[in-house]
């Protein structure tokens, strides 16, 4: 009793007792929570620093910095492939024609024969490539089309380090069924990188975040610009493509005297490449190892290409818009380009398609070597490629004009150029004298022909893929059909190119003039024809289908459909999909103003933010719920 009450003593009425540990845990667990809780709601609220429409220009500036770091990327990627392709394609074809070569290295192979096969699987079989371009676009998609078609040509390299019938003549043949996919990918790409830098630069106008079709004449001036990049630095491979004769086959190559010494005239008289021609030209022969070295070079750049189409281009449509594009059945994708053929500025463009192939090979294989190689001999012929090449590459700025000058310009000049040429090369030709076959006195005239034929040339290529692209830049959908239906007669006219080989010169000089008067009469009538508003016709892109169910196309379930119901449901849409491919008439301003796809932008900070905000509202509904 004394020490209950010593204790009741220390204890004062006026100190307080501490109260259990449970009851302070309990506290301490309370302030935490309201303190996450506020940290939360400080985080998810609305910040004083956080400037959202600053943030938002940021991501788009930083989208139309991706759009053109795909531009350069696709066009050095190109730049690159074509300049091993040519490179290599001119090495081999020099040292096989020569018969001391043959002889010795593979006297049992018949390597002439096994050229001949493989120039006729590299210019013959792109001839069917109208019936599977399309479908393998679509398919593969934009971006992996270029990458594929790269790998082919890489693929063609690898081979010439075993050179027999079983390795270069597939492997050309590959390349053959290559060619027009990658060049239809490659137009389609510039094309969808003008489209969509033309988006991110009008972010906030509403056809774009609405995902409508863009206002006529919207993107003309980015398809351009870019465009006219992509020539520019294109048109480089016929310089880098130089270099392995420069540094390696031009040392061991004869001089006049003896290449030239059963050569009797040159120019527009000859009939053939180059009559009498001698059939050695090397003077001794390149070690084995020096072009296992070369090859290896080509490979090793061969395979930059491939790295940068995988790596540093951009896709050229969203997911969506892919599976959009996949969706309107395959069967549709293979009547298309066909049926866009009923389009009269198609039809009336297809003379300047097929000129266009012709007087590009015709100034690498017709003039350079009837004309340069024949006066100057094989010594020479890296330098009028090399000018032809530059003079490509630099021209090629010149369709930047169309931003300010009517369109019809570009192709017109280009025109007028090559027809004064063409005129002035079939009165031009020369008798050799066997005493002086060193004719310097006619570098200079080559010369300059070279520099004015690459004039034409870049006003040509530039103005034609210009002009596809402004006449369909408001039609994405339709794009890869174009550009394959231009490449596709592209290939046509290098297969005639490669029949008349063994023609007269003057006839050769004749179909090109010909066929130049003729493109530029169907030119100036589609643009009359589109001046006075005659109505085109255009093929109507079927509705994409949907068979699956996912995160973008979500079909609602009827719990109470009848299998009956069902089925009937499924035939009313196989009618549908009968009908979707009837034709429509009208011009460009009374096609329907957009299709069905995401929202422009769902990634941007706006976006992102808007949706953060409602899945917490959610939260909080059904909490209360």
């Amino acid at each position: 009793m004394m020490e209950a009450s010593e204790r009741e003593d220390l204890f004062g009425d006026d100190q307080v007792v501490a109260p259990p540990n449970g009851v302070v845990n309990e506290l301490l667990n309370v302030e935490q929570e309201d303190n996450m809780q506020g940290q939360m709601e400080e985080f998810l609220g609305p910040q004083a620093e956080y400037n959202e429409e600053e943030e938002e220009r940021k991501y788009y500036r930083r989208k139309r910095l991706g759009v053109i770091k795909n531009v350069l990327a696709a066009s050095f990627g190109a730049m690159i492939v074509y300049s091993v392709y040519m490179g290599l394609l001119q090495m081999q074809l020099i040292l096989h024609y020569d018969m001391t070569y043959r002889e010795v290295k593979y006297s049992n192979l018949g390597l002439e024969d096994i050229d001949r096969k493989m120039l006729m699987g590299i210019n013959v079989t792109p001839i069917i490539g109208l019936l599977y371009t399309p479908i393998l676009i679509r398919f593969l998609g934009t971006k992996w089309m270029m990458f594929l078609a790269s790998g082919i040509y890489a693929l063609f390299v690898s081979t010439n380090y075993w050179e027999r019938y079983y390795t270069l003549v597939p492997s050309a043949v590959a390349i053959g069924v290559a060619i027009v996919p990658l060049w239809a990918s490659l137009g389609n790409y510039i094309t969808r990188m003008a489209q969509q830098y033309y988006e991110y630069a009008n972010y906030k106008e509403e056809h774009v975040q609405e995902q409508k079709k863009l206002p006529k004449g919207a993107c003309h001036s980015y398809i351009i610009v870019f465009q006219s990049v992509f020539n520019i630095i294109f048109h480089l491979s016929f310089v880098f493509a130089e270099f392995p004769m420069i540094f390696v086959l031009n040392s061991y190559l004869h001089y006049n005297e003896h290449v030239l010494c059963n050569v009797k005239a040159c120019g527009a008289t000859v009939t053939g490449v180059i009559p009498g021609f001698n059939t050695t030209v090397l003077i001794n022969l390149p070690r084995s190892m020096l072009l296992i070295q070369v090859e290896s070079v080509l490979m090793g750049f061969a395979f930059l290409a491939m790295i940068i189409f995988l790596v540093l281009c951009g896709a050229a449509y969203r997911p969506t818009e892919e599976i959009d594009l996949r969706s309107i059945g395959w069967g549709n994708i293979f009547q298309l380009p066909f049926k866009h053929l009923r389009d009269y500025r198609l039809r009336l463009l297809c003379p300047f398609f097929i000129y266009s192939g012709f007087e590009m090979l015709f100034a690498i294989t017709g003039f350079s070597l009837t004309y340069g190689v024949c006066i100057l001999g094989l010594r020479k012929l890296w330098l009028l490629i090399l000018v032809y090449g530059l003079s490509c590459s630099i021209f090629s700025s010149l369709s930047l004009c169309l931003l300010r000058l009517p369109r019809w310009l570009c192709l017109v000049a280009g025109a007028v150029v090559h027809a004064v040429l063409l005129v002035a090369l079939l009165s031009f030709s020369i008798v050799h004298d066997k005493e002086n076959l060193n004719r310097t006195e006619y570098l200079g005239p080559l010369l300059v022909i070279s520099v004015l034929w690459g004039l034409g040339t870049a006003l040509n290529k530039t103005g034609v893929s210009t002009l596809l692209g402004l006449l369909y830049a408001e039609e994405k959908e339709r794009l890869d059909f174009v550009y394959t239906i231009y490449h596709w007669w592209q290939a046509i006219a290098i297969f005639i190119v490669y029949l008349w080989s063994n023609l007269p010169m003057r006839a050769k000089l004749s179909i090109l003039l010909f066929t130049l008067l003729v493109a530029c009469y169907c030119y100036w009538l589609m643009e009359r024809r589109l001046a006075n508003k005659v109505p085109f016709r255009l093929p109507r892109i079927p509705r994409p289908r949907h068979k699956v169910k996912g995160y973008r196309y979500l079909e609602e379930d009827n719990s109470d459909e009848s299998d009956s119901e069902r089925s009937e449901e499924d035939d009313g849409d196989d009618e549908e999909d009968g009908d979707h491919v009837v034709e429509e008439m009208g011009a460009e301003d009374r096609e329907e103003g957009g299709q069905d796809g995401g929202v422009q932008g769902a990634d941007s900070p706006r976006n992102r933010r808007r949706g953060a905000e409602g899945h917490r509202h959610r939260r909080e509904d059904a909490h209360v719920k």
